[in-house]
């Protein structure tokens, strides 16, 4: 039985991630790795990853060449956050007639913020008959997809509360930048007023998704973010934080409707949180018919959770119909302990 077939672009430590869980699966069968830094160019992806065993994939600089002359099933992309930047790549790709699935957390319900663009993601996509799917641990999972499964308990909802504290720690470069870990608190302030930190992307994704999925009518989504100061010494493979300097952002993100919060989202995250005591968790609180609480510590892990969430979805994003999607409109997501062939065959026997 053909196994299928998956092309890495981004091996960042997301990308890097996805990598090792593949070459773990049955069924799957990675058939090229690019990475954008020029110091991973031509070595084998076990060398990058810190596998023992060599795959015999040899890494590439030349995205054009892989994507126009390797047939594969999916892409998974993982090489920035934002729909501007993602698009050119997800055009690429689609124009070669192949699925994909990325990371980049504003392609998780692009609408409400890219809505012209996503709109052409959407266009090119049914030309060339292939999905395209925004995901992650969140947005993607946590705070959007498990809020909206959970409703499903509900005659009504009322008013919906949900926090993530998290660690940060696993993320690569590009998170650590948008979330401003390592800056001064006055570097942070700069940043947010110049936009090159953001912090949590996903909040002006998840809420309408939300919103959308749900029917709960929103004005408009008010954001506020603070730096977390950090007391004591920490580091990760991409940054490292002084005493004094910023170890995180507490994002939090409101869905407002008449002056009042109805979809309220707090993201307090930050590198190494047990260094200064802060215990990790998510938490959903629905307000309605009936009430719904639910609890999950310590949190979702949030690199494992984004490389499975990403991974896990092959089979559904192959199997959908064609075009732009969200995580609300497939399949439920789940864990794949059999072969991802005999899941890919699954959906498509179900779902067309």
């Amino acid at each position: 039985m053909e196994k299928v077939k998956v092309i890495l672009w981004g091996l960042g430590a997301m990308g890097c991630g996805m990598a090792k869980m593949l070459l773990n699966k049955e069924g799957i069968e990675i058939k090229a790795a690019i990475a954008n830094r020029e110091n991973k160019n031509g070595k084998d992806l076990s060398d990058v990853i810190g596998c023992d065993k060599k795959t015999g994939i040899i890494i590439t600089n030349d995205y054009l060449k892989v994507i126009k002359e390797v047939k594969a099933d999916i892409v998974l992309l993982s090489t920035d956050s934002f729909v501007k930047s993602v698009f050119p790549q997800i055009k690429l790709i689609a124009e070669n007639k192949m699925n994909c699935i990325t990371i980049a957390e504003e392609m998780s319900y692009p609408y409400y913020d890219e809505e012209k663009l996503a709109k052409e993601i959407d266009k090119i996509a049914k030309e060339n008959k292939v999905t395209v799917l925004g995901t992650g641990v969140n947005p993607g999972f946590v705070l959007d997809t498990l809020i909206i499964t959970l409703s499903a308990a509900c005659r009504k909802v009322k008013n919906i509360k949900a926090s993530r504290i998290n660690d940060l720690s696993p993320f690569g470069a590009t998170v650590m930048r948008t979330q401003g870990v390592g800056t001064t608190k006055e570097e942070f302030e700069k940043g947010i007023k110049d936009g090159s930190i953001v912090g949590h992307i996903g909040f002006r994704e998840s809420i309408p998704m939300i919103s959308k999925v749900l029917g709960i009518d929103i004005d408009e989504i008010i954001e506020t973010r603070e730096p977390i100061i950090s007391n004591t010494y920490r580091e990760t493979p991409y940054v490292k934080v002084e005493p004094g300097m910023v170890a995180g952002c507490c994002h939090i993100g409101y869905g407002m409707k008449d002056g009042k919060a109805v979809i309220t989202l707090e993201h307090p995250q930050q590198i190494h949180p047990e260094c200064e005591g802060v215990d990790t968790g998510d938490y959903i609180d629905i307000e309605g018919d009936p009430d719904m609480h639910l609890t999950i510590k310590p949190e979702t892990p949030g690199g494992i959770g984004t490389i499975a969430a990403a991974v896990n979805m092959i089979p559904q994003v192959i199997a959908a119909r064609y075009g732009l999607t969200t995580m609300a409109e497939l399949p439920l997501p789940h864990a794949i302990e059999n072969s991802f062939v005999s899941q890919k065959n699954f959906y498509k026997n179900g779902v067309k």
